[in-house]
């Protein structure tokens, strides 16, 4: 589970914007915004979150920790592309 700081940090991480993930996970940027804004972990549905964590995972993006121990990112190469 994800904490919305994690999400923030992951996403300025990668360069990426609000706009940006949105794009990359098919989640609203407007719900990509109001999550980032929460402490602790999102309301949102676990879907939701499920797109956004594998569009962060995919360029390159570890989450570690648990929301009540130690939650964080840590930063990878991302995969090659495959052709």
């Amino acid at each position: 589970m994800l904490v919305s700081s994690q999400i923030r940090a992951a996403r300025h991480a990668v360069g990426w914007s609000a706009e940006n993930l949105a794009i990359q996970s098919g989640v609203a940027r407007r719900t990509i915004v109001s999550i980032e804004q929460e402490n602790g972990v999102p309301s949102a549905n676990a879907s939701t979150l499920t797109k956004i964590q594998s569009a962060l995972e995919a360029a390159g993006i570890e989450f570690i920790g648990t929301p009540d121990d130690g939650p964080g990112i840590r930063v990878r190469p991302p995969p090659p592309a495959s052709h």
